[in-house]
């Protein structure tokens, strides 16, 4: 746990006690908010989602995905919904967060998701990954200290529109795989039963008004879904330290180097150098 002290800004251990959701979200990778938003919330956030759904195309960042695939996805939500941009900012979701990431963390992105019926998962979310990192890389055989509590870096935040049940195939985490300091193995990127220290996966069935959190480094995936269900529509929303960019918009349209500057680009390597990224996951 940690604190954003002032004035000077340097972070601090937390000394006080907080909320039991953050301390599970720190040891274990992840923690369950249940009915933290009303059905009322959830309802009118839902509406005013789904007509974003219906008024704003899938946009470029779907590019490299087919396009009934980038249909699933809306991004940068809480510039095109007030009511998302008003949830994703109460304090059911940053008194869990930000003693993890400091009282002046930042939305890193902010996609919707709104899977269709299937009986498989047609994208990435389908096999175990991390979202990043992993922030602290460790070599195969060394072993995150137990005496000394993981740094957070990233959050990712579900806030479900409506049920997701085991049929739907909801997010699984391997707890304690956030301290790994690898992602998961290649060659069991597929295997529901993959574990980390003898732990296998954790499946969030949830309701709509639920919030789950997770730590960007877990192991984590959609779970294979059933023949029959409704499909999944939740608003995902990725919290961050002051530290790490935020990544709403694309480098190409957002960024910090003027029109001379960039026309002296002339290598891959500069573009990097000078924060013009390629598409990654945040990115949205």
């Amino acid at each position: 746990m940690l604190t954003r002290a002032w004035p000077g800004g340097y972070l601090l251990p937390l000394e006080d006690s907080t909320s039991p959701h953050s301390r599970e979200l720190e040891e274990f990778g992840a923690t369950l908010v249940k009915s933290a938003f009303s059905e009322d919330e959830i309802a009118s956030l839902r509406s005013e989602i789904e007509h974003v759904y219906a008024k704003v195309p899938p946009d470029s960042r779907g590019a490299n995905k087919s396009r009934e695939i980038a249909d699933e996805f809306r991004y940068e939500m809480f510039n095109r919904s007030p009511l998302s941009q008003e949830i994703v900012g109460r304090r059911e979701i940053l008194e869990v967060i930000e003693p993890l990431l400091g009282e002046d963390c930042h939305i890193i992105a902010n996609t919707c998701w709104r899977n269709p019926p299937s009986d498989k998962s047609r994208h990435g979310g389908g096999s175990w990954h991390i979202d990043a990192g992993p922030h602290i890389p460790l070599a195969a055989g060394q072993v995150w200290p137990a005496d000394i509590p993981h740094p957070t870096f990233a959050i990712g935040v579900h806030i479900y529109l409506e049920d997701c049940p085991v049929e739907a195939g909801p997010t699984a985490v391997i707890p304690g795989s956030h301290k790994s300091g690898r992602p998961p193995p290649r060659e069991h990127h597929d295997d529901a039963e993959l574990t980390f220290n003898g732990v296998g996966a954790q499946t969030f069935a949830t309701h709509a008004g639920d919030v789950l959190f997770f730590v960007s480094d877990v192991w984590h995936r959609r779970m294979p879904p059933g023949r029959e269900h409704d499909g999944r529509f939740f608003l995902q929303v990725h919290y961050a330290r002051r530290d790490i960019a935020q990544r709403v918009k694309t480098t190409q349209d957002r960024n910090h180097i003027d029109e001379d500057a960039m026309s002296r680009i002339d290598s891959v390597r500069e573009r990097l150098l000078f924060g013009l990224h390629g598409q990654s996951f945040y990115d949205g």
